[in-house]
């Protein structure tokens, strides 16, 4: 593995007049006027908030604190697409990982978010699991969720030779999927900005005051008015509530899951997401592919208070390299290329908490834990309901714009096979200069190397950045805000 730290220079010309000519999210915002909803926080559920409540008609006003979206927990998950079989029957989570999945599904062609069905099996590997299938089935069947069985030993070992031979049987799910983590919230918000949403970044909410009609927001960015807020601050979802509220109905409890990521050599090691008969605490560690083209064993479980230590250890990982051998013994002969770290903000309970305070016009949205990639547009349109019930509602847009960006999905046609794309930068990962270009302007222009890592997975290979690094320094210099910290760069 390869610890990596720089700091980027030089200059592109070419870019840097692109950077200096596009039109930025934040440019032409008049902080002036009254928004009809100001979202705090554009990670995952943040951004499909904000993309829901565009389509329906109102003014949106995204703010971030970081510089870029995914500043916080959605930048590190197993970008599994859940259909929800496993999750408590009747819950909000529930329901909202059961819409959220059918309007990806839904959308996924118009917006270009790539789906690679796999589907995922629940493997036993001791009879006290094996006699726990039969109500995970039954769970699935409650959720509504269909084509969901149990494989005998045999039959899981026709569908994956490679796990190990002491698997006695398993519960295949066969919407099980996955996705592109980074991707999907970027064309929320992309979507929702081109049909009139605004984003704010660097603009870390301070202090607030509802005067019985507006919202006053003192921002680092500068104040702002909205007639209703949503708090989509994930991991400090409970500090925002007691700053504009008062007070907080739960308490975040951070926890840190770490991952091996696995050289590309090990994709073709599994058919399917392997996972484990899950615990009270966690679902326990998962083998599967990723859209990128390597292979994921993750994540471990580990209460904190932090709620920025995104570090990853060594007792950890080689507990968690031996567990994925566990699994799939030919991971011995397979190199790990990276290590990260992703922090989950669940709370003390086991559900959602999502509230509305019809009084103070603001909805909290809070404790979303592991799921929320999977329950995004299900909790946006959940939320929405509620704002509906305050007797908020507006014209939903009657042409609107679907936005496309270029795949970085291994399946799909990505941009080095297409002629007039600059050459190769990356080559571990296949990035042209082209898709850098491209990703340090428009409205959500790539302002840190850990931006353009998630918009391009430049770096992200086998050499994390070693031979491109020169090259990229020279493309970037001037377009990053500040230089690359330890959380720029996997390990």
């Amino acid at each position: 593995m390869i610890n990596l730290k720089i700091v980027l220079s030089g200059v592109s010309t070419r870019v840097s007049q692109s950077v200096s000519a596009s039109t930025t999210a934040s440019s032409h915002i008049d902080l002036n006027n009254c928004f009809d909803v100001v979202v705090v926080g554009a990670g995952v559920v943040g951004c499909a908030m904000a993309r829901r409540f565009t389509l329906q008609g109102a003014r949106v006003l995204v703010l971030e604190k970081g510089s870029d979206l995914l500043s916080g927990a959605s930048k590190g998950n197993s970008a599994i697409l859940h259909t929800g079989f496993d999750a408590e029957p009747g819950s909000l989570e529930q329901a909202c990982i059961r819409s959220g999945y059918e309007e990806y599904i839904q959308i996924s062609h118009d917006l270009g978010l790539p789906v690679l069905r796999t589907a995922a099996l629940v493997v036993a590997w001791n009879q006290a699991e094996v006699d726990q299938l039969e109500p995970i089935v039954e769970k699935a069947s409650a959720n509504e969720v269909n084509k969901v069985c149990i494989l005998s030993a045999v039959e899981l070992a026709s569908k994956e030779p490679l796990l190990a031979d002491n698997a006695k049987a398993a519960v295949e799910v066969a919407g099980e999927s996955i996705v592109d983590p980074w991707t999907t919230p970027f064309v929320y918000l992309l979507q929702a900005i081109e049909n009139g949403a605004s984003v704010l970044r660097n603009a870390e909410v301070l202090s607030g005051r509802f005067d019985g009609e507006q919202w006053q927001l003192n921002t680092t960015q500068g104040h702002v008015k909205s007639n209703l807020v949503i708090n989509c601050s994930g991991l400090f979802g409970d500090q925002i509530d007691e700053t504009l509220l008062g007070q907080s109905s739960f308490k975040i409890r951070p926890r840190k899951g770490q991952f091996l990521v696995f050289d590309k050599s090990a994709n073709s090691l599994v058919n399917s997401i392997i996972l484990p008969v899950p615990g009270d605490i966690t679902k326990g560690v998962v083998v599967c592919k990723t859209i990128f083209g390597n292979l994921l064993v993750g994540p471990t479980a580990e209460e904190q208070q932090s709620r920025d230590d995104a570090s990853v250890d060594t007792i950890n990982l080689r507990a968690l390299f031996k567990k994925g051998l566990e699994i799939i013994p030919q991971l011995a002969n397979h190199t790990v290329t990276a290590t990260y770290a992703g922090l989950r903000p669940a709370s003390e309970f086991k559900d959602y908490q999502i509230q509305a305070y019809e009084q103070q016009s603001y909805i909290s949205v809070g404790g979303i834990r592991s799921t929320g990639l999977s329950a995004a547009l299900g909790i946006a349109r959940h939320v929405y309901g509620l704002y509906e019930k305050m007797e908020r509602r507006h014209e939903a847009l009657s042409e609107v714009i679907y936005t496309q960006v270029n795949p970085i999905a291994e399946h799909l046609d990505r941009d080095w096979c297409k002629t007039g794309n600059g050459g190769v930068v990356c080559h571990c990962e296949l990035v042209t200069r082209r898709e850098i270009e491209q990703a340090l302007i428009g409205p959500l222009a790539a302002k840190s190397l850990s931006a353009l890592k998630r918009r391009t997975r430049v770096t992200m290979g086998r050499c994390q950045g070693f031979y491109c690094s020169a090259e990229l320094s020279e493309m970037t210099a001037g377009c990053f805000q500040d230089s690359m910290s330890v959380d720029d760069v996997e390990s």
